[in-house]
């Protein structure tokens, strides 16, 4: 494969996402690694998703634009991106393009992927134990909604 996207967050799921990547790529290495951090205001919720429309978070990314808030997402996104990439490079992995977006994480790594024409997506699981209301996770909704094969790192 060309071109892998690998989604990551700062989970331990997203370390196990690196290993795995590492391990099945070692004697054929990808070109590209587009390394995807999907930035999100803290405090949200699954029910976020559901209650706001696309103009009101559409408003809402627009109104901290510019704020220390923002800032501050901001830098932790650039702290997560630096910290996958130096494990990558750790396992012999180049060709690392991070890339950070904002919004709904599942939305966002399905249109990184297609936009950067990655052949295979992974991600890492949910967190042992951490439950969750609703039918379906982000990894659940990429792989339901994914037109290319889509590995889930556990």
């Amino acid at each position: 494969m060309k071109k892998i996207l690998v989604a990551v967050d700062e989970t331990k799921g997203s370390l196990q996402a690196i290993e795995t990547m590492a391990s099945l790529f070692q004697c054929s290495r990808p070109e590209t690694v587009v390394l995807l951090y999907v930035e999100k205001p803290e405090g949200r919720s699954v029910m976020d998703d559901l209650i706001l429309s696309d103009s009101e978070m559409s408003t809402l990314r627009e109104s901290l634009q510019g704020t220390a808030y923002q800032e501050a997402l901001d830098r932790k996104a650039q702290k997560v991106v630096a910290f996958f990439s130096e494990e990558l490079r750790k396992r012999g992995i180049a060709g690392i393009q991070p890339l950070v977006r904002e919004g709904h994480p599942a939305d966002e790594i399905l249109n990184a992927a297609e936009e950067q024409g990655a052949q295979m997506i992974i991600l890492g699981a949910r967190r042992p134990g951490r439950q969750n209301l609703f039918i379906g996770s982000v990894s659940r909704e990429v792989v339901n909604r994914a037109e290319i094969p889509v590995l889930i790192a556990k």
